[in-house]
């Protein structure tokens, strides 16, 4: 009997012609059907069954019973890293017709996920493609030649900030995953997709700080603005801005209501005399809910009194006058079922139910009788109840569709009549309101502003520390600037944070998105994220921040002792959040908990970039080749042994 070891596992997927082995391993790929070409597919996660359209289902393991420990050697299973805590992340990020790609699927893991491959190859794209799902500025450009769009997508596992910002703009959640895709069309124009449901750039773009932070290499610090910046001290400092927001809404509250009295004040005296003039109209109408409903109700008996009058004293003969009257008949039988009751015990109940009949029949008799002699064919009534509906019916044609309506509308203009006679009794409401609500933000503001200058000094001198630890020797500084006019309020605060660096002796500090070299910019931003992960207070409700951090090309200029610095912090990092890398240095490649190569190839006539996870033994051989070049050694395989081993 084969044991559980010895298994192997061969799927196949016949939508793209996709031969999978393995829980997560691509072992060959199949021809796309006559004249296509292959495809080149990367690990299958939690969402590509989705993608595939095939609904949700086990894994091919856990379909076997088979366990992470049980799997095959000889499937060469990827590393797995275990995960401790609610760590939110990118979990695939697909891309077809894109650039180089024609299509290709990567799955990521927790930890820190490295991008190597040749220089040229195309490693940022992928790094560009997730910066335009995050809401990036998109180009024709991108658009693979031949083809009609580009489309890129990628799954997130859900956070409750980005669930929050989803039913802000009226889209459904998709479980505990969030799914995004765009497409770019030839001719330059785009869709966006969220959960599968139309949505916009702006969308992503708030979702953005929710889900990634990318630093790409031509980036310029659109996504790390100041208010970025004031988020990441923040959360450094372990700072809540929930009280100085609740101010804020109360100040504008406050500010809105008095604005709009000050300035409506003209107009409204010069409606105040059309204002008195409807008040007295309705006012002196003594209008009653319901009034024209009844009216229009009498209206019709008395204009059909004789018909009334005839109809209910027939049925009244009918049911009791008359010789021939229901009553009488049912009199008679009365009589004679209770004869025959004495004798037969059978027919008690059909006499007790002919008598109930009877008293129906006598009630509803007495009904129309009085009905009728109500009925009051009075000519100046019907006059009256005319002259009252036409009366009704001119002020519902100014002011509203029923009574109830224009009773509303007296109540409201008769409001602001006191309004306007009340006015300065109510200014002076506001203004105390307003002063009331201008001194809890200024309190709350304050205490806040203190609290960020506090923690500026400490984050600055962590992070040149960190900075200068990665082969740079720079000033950092953290400026916090008190804006104490109103203009300058805002529902974090009035502080405007700045983050400053002087690059190089002798330089005046100057903003952090002055900063000349990508690599340069990817390193501080690796420096800073690391000094507030170690660093950060621990308060119940911490500031919000990008679970996965992307960095593009982080170790240029850089080699030796500062490399394995950097690929020491970005280790340090991803054991708080996900982090993606793209690197040219096998000292930060030996750190990966996933190793991803990309390389460019050439198949019939056109160029196409694949992208692919490493199992152990491959990626062995990737460090060689960087530490070696083209041709690997055995020296080299030793020695990216040994780089990798000590690395975890």
């Amino acid at each position: 009997m084969m044991s559980k070891e010895a298994v192997r596992i061969v799927i196949h997927l016949t939508v793209n012609r996709i031969r999978w082995a393995g829980a997560f391993q691509v072992i060959d790929q199949m021809p796309g059907g006559v004249g296509a070409a292959p495809q080149s597919v990367l690990l299958p996660g939690p969402g590509w069954r989705r993608w595939f359209g095939l609904g949700a289902g086990p894994s091919c393991y856990a379909a076997l019973g088979l366990s992470l420990a049980e799997r095959s050697p000889t499937i060469n299973p990827v590393p797995t890293r275990v995960r401790k805590g609610p760590l939110k992340m990118l979990v695939e990020l697909r891309a077809e017709n894109y650039a180089v790609i024609d299509h290709t699927i990567a799955v990521f893991g927790p930890g820190l996920n490295l991008l190597t491959g040749e220089t040229g190859a195309g490693k940022s794209i992928l790094v560009d493609a997730l910066a335009l799902l995050m809401g990036g500025k998109s180009s024709a450009e991108v658009v693979r030649h031949g083809a009609d769009k580009a489309v890129v997508s990628c799954v997130f596992e859900a956070t409750a900030g980005a669930e929050t910002i989803l039913e802000e703009n009226g889209i459904d959640a998709e479980g505990h995953e969030i799914i995004l895709r765009r497409e770019i069309l030839s001719s330059g124009k785009g869709r966006v997709f969220v959960n599968n449901q139309p949505a916009t750039v702006a969308v992503l773009k708030q979702l953005a700080p929710e889900l990634a932070l990318v630093h790409a290499q031509d980036e310029t610090l659109t996504s790390f603005d100041q208010a970025q910046q004031r988020i990441l001290l923040d959360r450094f400092a372990g700072i809540s801005t929930e009280e100085v927001s609740q101010a804020y809404s109360r100040w504008r509250a406050a500010e809105a209501r008095l604005s709009e009295l000050v300035q409506g004040e003209q107009d409204r005296l010069r409606m105040v005399d059309l204002w008195s003039y409807q008040r007295q109209e309705i006012e002196a109408a003594r209008l009653e809910a319901g009034e024209d409903e009844a009216l229009e109700t009498e209206k019709r008996v008395l204009a059909n009194a004789e018909k009334l009058y005839s109809a209910a004293m027939s049925a009244f003969d009918q049911l009791y006058e008359g010789g021939a009257s229901a009553e009488a008949a049912l009199r008679s039988a009365v009589r004679s079922v209770e004869e025959l009751a004495r004798y037969d015990s059978r027919f008690g109940e059909t006499a007790e139910q002919l008598k109930a009949a009877r008293a129906t029949v006598g009630d509803a008799s007495e009904s129309l009788r009085d009905y009728a002699e109500s009925i009051n064919a009075s000519p100046e009534r019907l006059a009256a109840i005319e002259d009252r509906l036409a009366a009704l019916d001119r002020l519902k044609r100014k002011y509203g569709s029923s009574v109830a309506e224009v009773i509303a509308f007296g109540t409201e203009v008769a409001a602001r009549l006191a309004e306007v006679e009340d006015k300065d009794e109510i200014l002076k409401a506001l203004r105390e309101d307003r002063e009331a609500a201008i001194s809890a933000y200024q309190s709350a503001a304050g205490s806040l502003h203190e609290e960020r200058k506090a923690a500026a000094g400490k984050l600055a001198k962590l992070a040149e520390a960190q900075i200068n630890g990665l082969a740079m020797k720079v000033r950092f500084e953290i400026r916090v600037c008190l804006g104490e006019q109103e203009t300058s309020w805002t529902s974090a605060g009035w502080d405007t944070v700045e983050y400053q660096i002087a690059t190089n002796p002798g330089e005046p500090l100057k903003p952090l998105d002055q900063i000349a070299s990508g690599g340069e910019m990817s390193r501080v931003m690796l420096a800073l994220k690391v000094s507030v992960e170690e660093g950060a207070a621990r308060p119940k409700n911490k500031s919000a921040t990008p679970r996965t951090l992307v960095f593009d090309e982080i170790d240029i200029g850089i080699g030796g002792r500062a490399a394995e610095a950097v690929g020491s912090k970005l280790k340090a990092l991803s054991r708080g959040q996900q982090v993606l890398c793209v690197t040219h240095l096998p000292q930060i490649a030996a750190f990966a908990d996933q190793h991803f190569l990309i390389d460019k190839r050439e198949a019939d006539g056109r160029t196409k970039t694949q992208i692919r996870l490493l199992d152990d033994r491959a990626r062995t051989h990737e460090v060689a080749r960087m530490l070696s070049g083209a041709k690997v050694t055995d020296t080299s395989l030793q020695h990216a042994g040994q780089m990798i081993a000590t690395s975890r």
